[in-house]
């Protein structure tokens, strides 16, 4: 991460001001939200300039020249071309890009587009700047009312949807030892909530679990929780079924183990080739699921 410092900011508020004035421009409007900080640095300055600057806040100008439009960062360039194509004149403290986006833009500094930069006015945290940014990419004002608090919001959801990171599933697996259990334990049916990996789209389904006990068991619960640890991370459907199998298989030593999930994925129904109400289907088998027929016939008998 690049931080700009107040000073640096000074000197480039001050550039960005001499090419304001060099090209007669007597308005600057600040574009939400990072440019309405530089519009209003930049008015700041001017006043002890020759060349006042005025801010206005909407765009709705006869003489179209008299105004610049400003920003602090041009970064994929779209929301500076969108201005551009209306003729009007776009300022940027720092820019991404090694092509211009046209002929009318200006720009202080030129950063390396693998670089985060964070500006003095962010104060929230780097991550809610960083949800923040998503929604300018997308092409959304973050300013507006509705959005004001998203950024918070989509963190704290976040880090529900994906709290299997901060769990080890070896903490949740309480043995039980019995010697009388020699029959396939299942629980059927249990709710799948998981995010795709490629497209960070949700996917959501059912999974059924399966175990031939070997003098060890767990509490029905656990099972439920140990998917849980696994979906709740960026996944693909086929390795939560084979985590879950190889958990089982490292902590109960079991007869066998079995993982059969099926689930829609947002990502096939929402984009790409967009069939709705596909379901993708997966399993992990082991031991006697995998090698005895009758077992595994049992197994998916029992599911179906």
């Amino acid at each position: 991460m690049y931080k700009v410092t107040p000073e640096e900011l000074k000197v480039l508020v001050a550039e960005m001001y001499e090419c304001v004035k060099l090209r007669g421009h007597r308005y600057i409007y600040g574009i939400p939200r990072g440019g309405t900080q530089v519009a209003l640095a930049l008015y700041e300055y001017s006043k002890d300039q020759s060349h006042q600057l005025e801010i206005i806040g909407d765009l709705y100008f006869k003489n179209i020249e008299q105004v610049a439009v400003i920003d602090d960062l041009i970064d994929s360039g779209q929301t500076a071309k969108s201005f551009i194509d209306k003729r009007y004149c776009v300022y940027a403290l720092y820019t991404k890009q090694h092509h211009s986006v046209g002929c009318k833009w200006h720009a202080m500094c030129r950063i390396d587009p693998g670089v985060w930069i964070q500006f003095p006015w962010e104060t929230s945290t780097s991550e809610e700047n960083l949800v923040t940014r998503m929604l300018e990419y997308i092409g959304e004002d973050p300013s507006r009312e509705g959005l004001r608090e998203t950024p918070k919001r989509v963190l704290k959801a976040w880090e529900h949807w994906f709290s299997g990171y901060k769990k080890n599933p070896a903490d949740i697996m309480k043995v039980f030892y019995d010697d009388t259990s020699q029959e396939m334990v299942m629980l059927k049916d249990i709710q799948l909530y998981s995010t795709c990996e490629h497209h960070l789209a949700p996917f959501i389904g059912k999974a059924h679990i399966a175990y031939v006990p070997n003098g060890k068991i767990l509490g029905a619960s656990k099972l439920a929780r140990l998917l849980d640890i696994y979906a709740r991370r960026l996944q693909i459907q086929e390795r939560i079924a084979q985590q879950v199998v190889d958990t089982l298989e490292e902590h109960l030593q079991p007869v066998g183990a079995a993982c059969y999930i099926e689930a829609q994925h947002l990502c096939i129904s929402s984009r790409g080739v967009e069939k709705q109400g596909s379901t993708f289907v997966t399993s992990a088998l082991s031991g006697c699921f995998q090698n005895n027929p009758a077992a595994r016939a049992e197994f998916f008998s029992m599911i179906k």
